[in-house]
């Protein structure tokens, strides 16, 4: 092994003669560079070798490439590259290959080395990184995108591109965006094309027996990838996003109207059609007169969206589904939300967002999520009687949403609604139990204002005979504090009592029970430690801080120190898996007067 690595350091000699000679760095730098390199070598031949000190190795050899590069600029020296950057850079690339060999799977290294090859110019052997990456994750669509996109951009060779798609869709035929990249390349090399041959009539050049294929130029190729692409993948939005790719370039006048009418003959029953076909209305061109006035663009913004809308209708009139009026919602959300100074457009925008969403309701294909926009829209304006009603019928359609009970019920609240007992009634027994957490967690905040203590007390008691879990254990939480708020310590330690022997339990029970009793004059360490005991006969496995506080209070000024020893044993014999390390580590703190 000596013998193989005192070779690879001697292979280094002649560029490091050349950096000491043109005067990049010093003979002492040298000499730091060869120890360095030693070192890092030996660590690459051993019997069992580690990723990270290959990526020790390269990174090392990338810094004194930065290094070299900035003494270059430095002294203005550019001569020698092929002596001295060459030669390292075979180094990284020779490198990174053995790392991948090794650690195949790993696309991070991959990545790196590709990144590598493209800052330093690699080029030539950034196509075989691809393909040794290629054959061996053919699995993944997007590296064949990234391999076709690097031979377009990086290496100019449309046709290596092409064949990259070609060999990924034999692997891939029916992946949507390897199709889509596929069609986006074909229409950049037609770019590219007529750019070419337009510079070239520019300049008046005879181009003898070469021509530019005029099917090519107009996106034949294009075309035909569009075809294939049809007939493997069906749906409007796969159509509507080559379409929208199509749309980016001049010249696809012709392939642009051919999509469309294959979106309008065969997709009229998809929702994702006819709203891309409303919303392309948007785009239509306005009369120039009219735009030299705010009032006159808002008129104009107006006719556009009224035709919109027209064609949402027409849709519905063939299509009266839930996607068709979630289109349509989302579009007069989305204009609704627009900034405007013409208090005109905005009421017509506000009137007509009302609108549809009220139709919507009507024939109970509104998704739920929009009635909490229906909501915010009539509070904002000051419509209280219509929030109420929507409120009501948002819980009428989705009675069993935890979601839309709490926000329906946080409105009503809001307006003073008189029927708020029986309304939350309602809403626990129609949501699924372990979904009611935030409803009974509303019902207290709302009893705490509006109801007598009584009644409050009594909701309490139902929460804690809930089979679920979470509302038992928030309820006792609940209870505690608001025994404590309304009659003081004796309240609280009388509901804790009553509570302490039944599960399910949470920490914050004991915790909050433990905070009452150190806020009195005179806590009793008595209390505290049976709230402790208490506390870790259900948590003890499993929380070393638990431990640590208890440790803590007999440290303090009401407790017997003495008892400390016997706490720590009883800790690390029932702590379990990394907690013991936690509590261990932290009792040394303790014990050295770090925390």
């Amino acid at each position: 092994m000596a013998e193989l690595i005192q070779q690879r350091i001697e292979e280094r000699i002649p560029e490091l003669e050349h950096l000491e000679r043109v005067g990049l760095f010093t003979q002492k730098e040298v000499k730091s560079i060869i120890k360095r390199a030693t070192a890092l070598e030996y660590k690459l031949h051993r019997l069992i070798i580690n990723k990270e000190d290959f990526i020790a190795y390269i990174q090392y050899e990338i810094n004194v490439l930065e290094l070299i590069k900035k003494r270059r600029a430095h002294i203005h020296y550019q001569f020698k590259r092929e002596e001295i950057e060459f030669p390292i850079i075979h180094r990284i690339n020779s490198v990174f290959r053995r790392a991948t060999n090794k650690w195949k799977s790993d696309v991070q290294l991959w990545f790196s080395h590709i990144a590598f090859c493209k800052k330093w110019a690699s080029k030539g052997q950034l196509s075989r990184v691809f393909s040794s990456l290629l054959a061996i994750h053919p699995d993944k669509p997007a590296l064949w995108i990234m391999a076709a996109k690097s031979e377009l951009e990086d290496m100019d060779s449309s046709e290596s591109a092409r064949h990259l798609f070609l060999r990924a869709l034999r692997f891939h035929p029916d992946d949507k965006k390897v199709y889509q990249e596929y069609f986006r390349m074909e229409l950049l090399h037609a770019e590219k094309l007529r750019k070419q041959q337009k510079e070239l009539e520019m300049a008046e050049m005879d181009l003898g027996e070469y021509e530019f294929s005029p099917e090519i130029l107009s996106g034949k190729l294009a075309d035909v990838v569009y075809r294939n692409a049809t007939e493997k993948i069906q749906g409007a939005e796969f159509i509507i996003s080559l379409l929208k790719i199509a749309a980016i370039f001049d010249f696809t006048k012709e392939l642009q109207d051919a999509i469309l009418q294959d979106l309008q003959t065969k997709y009229t029953e998809d929702a994702a059609t006819w709203d891309f076909m409303a919303r392309r209305e948007l785009e239509a061109p306005a009369a120039g007169e009219e735009l030299q006035t705010a009032k006159g663009r808002a008129s104009d913004i107006a006719r556009r969206e009224e035709r919109c809308c027209q064609v949402y209708e027409e849709g519905l009139t063939s299509l009266n589904t839930e996607p068709m009026w979630t289109c349509y919602v989302s579009f007069c959300l989305e204009r609704h939300k627009r900034k405007t100074n013409v208090q005109e457009l905005k009421d017509k925008r506000q009137e007509k967002l009302l609108g549809v969403l009220q139709r919507a309701h009507d024939s109970s294909l509104l998704k739920e999520n929009y009635y909490k926009n229906w909501l915010q829209i009539l509070l904002s304006s000051g419509d209280a009687e219509g929030g109420a009603r929507v409120a009501v019928a948002a819980t009428q359609r989705y009675s069993q949403s935890a979601a839309t009970w709490s926000l329906s019920l946080q409105t009503l609240i809001q307006l003073g609604s008189d029927d708020m007992g029986r309304l939350f009634q309602e809403a626990i027994t129609h949501v699924h139990p372990k979904e009611s957490l935030p409803l009974w967690q509303l019902q207290v905040q709302w009893s705490l204002t509006k109801q007598s203590p009584q009644e409050t007390e009594a909701l309490f008691q139902r929460g804690l005979v809930s089979a679920v879990a979470a509302v038992a254990m928030e309820m006792k939480e609940s209870y505690l504090d608001w025994s404590y708020t309304t009659g003081g310590y004796k309240k609280a330690r009388k509901t804790f009592i009553s509570l302490h022997e039944n599960r399910p339990f949470s920490k914050a029970f004991f915790t909050r029970m433990i905070q009452i009793e150190k806020e009195q004059e005179t806590p009793k360490m008595s209390n505290l430690r049976d709230y402790y005991e208490r506390a870790l006969r259900e948590f003890g496995t499993s929380d070393d801080d638990l431990w640590l506080e208890y440790i803590k209070e007999e440290l303090g000024p009401n407790g017997q120190p003495e008892n400390c020893g016997k706490i720590h044993w009883r800790a690390m014999k029932f702590l379990e898996g990394e907690c013991v390390e936690r509590f261990v580590s932290k009792y040394t703190l303790l014990q050295t007067g770090h925390i």
